[in-house]
Formats: structure tokens, C-alpha cells, sequence
């Protein structure tokens, strides 16, 4: 296997040129298991380790190798090796980390393209769609709906699902798909093109460790079905990871995602409540928060039911997310940069009394 088969492009050799990196082996994250990662290369893969240096210098968990990061590393086995550093991410696919206000979580890097997957039975949800649709967004990745386990529906309900889609106005290109039939598969073919990475994400139970295995041809990824005690999906994959098919493709799978949390970036929610961006330009005041203002149009356009009020109350639900989120994190750098000057006022009183 190249590195062209893994994604590696033109511009990141010109980098690893100009930054003195020749020396150094370069390979794809493809697996993390608790700071320890699957680096594959031209020349295998290795069971690899950061060095000490990346470690102490690490701000916070970007500054660590995620699923889908190119790295430059140093073999010392015929199966290990040592991380030295990360290349420049063209895209960062992330959340608002789990109980940890104010900070991020990356859940895959260096992604062309994103596969939300939804299934048609019990998992289809549009306010969580335009969550996804938003963290897809705001790093510039397109997105692309699949509908899963048409198999398990009427038609008629799967055309009331496209119309509910169609109400609420997203413009999102969506796949019908059964993983039992294969019907749909074949309109995969033209984003699964060698080099380029998809992401797969999603709740859990929607078919995506499924989906892999049946694009694989072989079973790479355990799968469950869904709880029948609470109707949701059990957890089959636990951590990230990428695959290469021989049909040139590239696959990130995730664990299943139930909670979204809003980053810092409004682009995505911009782009994903288009209509209202649009009418936003149209609001009598500049800066209009689009709830009890006179002249705003998109709460007019509520009222006259030209927006529906569950995309108008979902787009607010984000926003105030979003910037709760931008706020927390401002504070969360203000502490920071307050302790980082008490501890250089602290060691420079140290090194003053100790002459």
C-alpha cells in the first residue's frame, strides 16, 4: 500500500520539505487506544507512542494525533515507533467535549466528506440532523444524509420523511439505503474514490459498522441491534477508527454520538439555517437576536409560516449554544493566561530571592 492509497497528497510533501521533515517516516492515524496509536505507512503499520517532548509541550488534546492525522514518526521495530510530530489538519471534524465546559473534542481528522447516517425506524430526528449538518460545516466539510433501513418501513413513510425534510428546508443530498438489500449502495460509488476520506457518523444502532463491513466485503466491525428494553442503539464500536477498501475508499467509523454540543464557530450554523441567514440581512437592526425585536423578519417570517417555528426554535437552541460556548472558552483562556503569569511571577521571586 502507497501513501496515495491512504490519502497523501502533493501539498503535504511540498510541506515536509520546507519544515525539514525528510528524515522522518511519514504515515496515517489509524486507531488511538489510550495515547497508544495505529500509524500506517508504505512500509506497514506500527504500534506508536508521542515523544516526551510533544507531551510536556501539549496545551490540550489538540495538540495530541487524532484518527485520520498524518504524522511524522520513527520506526524502531519492525512493528514500533515514535510520533514526532503532527502535519497541519486540512479539516477538523470535532464537538464540544462531554462535560468539560469551554472545551473541544476531535472526533476525526483530514475528512473530505461526511456521511450522516439516520435510520428510517426509530433514529430520524431533524433538529439532531442540523446539529451534525452544523459541526460539518464549520470545518468545510460536506455532508451527505443516508437514511438507513428502508427495508423496515412503508413507502409512504419514507416519503412523508422526505417531505418533513423538504418543510423544514435542508438542502442536503440524501441516499435511501437497506444494508439487507444493498439498494442504495450504488450511489456510494462516486464519494468513495481512492484517497478521499469519509466519515461516518451517527447514533448508535444506525447501521454504520454495518454499512463498513458490507462495503468491506468482510466483517471488520462487531454489530449489534437495536435494545428492545429502550428502543436505542447499543454501543458496538467504542473507539475511532479509519479503513482502506480495495476499492480505494476511506472510511473513519465513530462511536455513536448522542449528545452534540455546540463549538465556538457560527459558520456552520449559518450554513445550515440558510433561509435564516438570509433573512437576517432583512432585520431592521444590525444586531437583531431575532427573538422580540420590531422589524426582525425572521420571527416575521415565523409568524407568517413562511419558517417553521420547530427550524426557528432549533436555530436558536444553537446559537445560544454556540455562544455560550464562545464565552465560556474566552473565560477559560483569561484563567489560563492569569495562572500562567502567577507562576512566572512565582518563579521569578524564587530565582530573585535565591541571589
Amino acid at each position: 500500500m502507497t501513501l496515495e492509497d491512504l490519502g497523501f497528497s502533493f501539498e503535504m510533501e511540498t510541506y515536509i520539505q520546507s519544515a525539514g521533515m525528510s528524515d522522518f517516516s511519514i504515515g496515517r492515524i489509524m486507531a488511538e487506544h489510550k495515547e497508544r496509536y495505529i500509524v500506517k505507512s508504505d512500509d506497514g503499520e506500527f504500534e506508536s507512542e508521542i515523544t516526551g517532548n510533544m507531551r510536556y509541550t501539549a496545551s490540550g488534546r489538540y495538540d495530541f494525533p487524532a484518527v485520520g492525522d498524518w504524522v511524522a514518526f520513527s520506526a524502531y521495530d519492525s512493528n514500533a515507533g515514535i510520533i514526532h510530530r503532527i502535519l497541519p489538519r486540512k479539516t477538523i471534524l470535532e464537538r464540544q467535549a462531554i462535560g468539560k465546559h469551554g472545551e473541544k473534542q476531535i472526533i476525526a481528522t483530514n475528512i473530505d466528506m461526511a456521511f450522516i447516517i439516520q435510520s428510517v425506524d426509530n433514529n430520524f430526528n431533524i433538529n439532531r440532523l442540523e446539529r451534525y449538518m452544523s459541526i460539518c460545516y464549520a470545518s468545510n466539510i460536506e455532508a451527505v444524509l443516508i437514511l438507513s433501513k428502508t427495508d423496515l418501513i412503508a413507502h409512504e413513510d419514507i416519503d412523508a420523511i422526505i417531505a418533513s425534510l423538504e418543510k423544514r428546508g435542508k438542502k442536503i443530498t440524501s441516499i435511501l439505503l437497506s444494508n439487507l438489500t444493498k439498494k442504495g449502495y450504488n450511489h456510494l460509488g462516486s464519494y468513495l474514490q481512492k484517497g478521499k476520506t469519509c466519515c461516518l457518523i451517527g447514533s448508535s444502532g444506525v447501521g454504520k459498522s454495518t454499512l463498513i463491513n458490507n462495503l468491506a466485503g468482510k466483517d471488520l466491525l462487531k454489530t449489534s441491534e437495536i435494545s428492545v428494553s429502550t428502543n436505542k442503539g447499543k454501543h458496538t464500536t467504542s473507539h475511532r477508527e479509519l479503513f482502506i477498501l480495495e476499492t480505494g475508499g476511506i472510511l473513519i467509523d465513530t462511536p455513536g454520538m448522542r449528545e452534540l454540543g455546540m463549538t465556538d464557530s457560527a459558520d456552520g450554523i449559518e450554513s445550515t439555517f440558510e433561509t435564516i441567514t438570509r433573512l437576517s440581512s432583512q432585520c431592521r437592526f444590525n444586531d437583531c437576536s431575532h427573538t422580540t425585536e420590531n422589524g426582525c423578519a425572521i420571527t416575521e417570517a415565523v409568524a407568517g409560516g413562511k419558517l417553521s417555528n420547530e427550524t426557528y426554535d432549533n436555530f436558536l437552541r444553537m446559537q445560544r449554544e454556540q455562544q455560550w460556548f464562545e464565552t465560556t472558552m474566552a473565560e477559560k483562556r483569561k484563567k489560563d493566561k492569569e495562572f500562567g503569569k502567577m507562576i512566572k511571577s512565582v518563579l521569578k521571586s524564587r530565582k530573585k530571592n535565591k541571589f
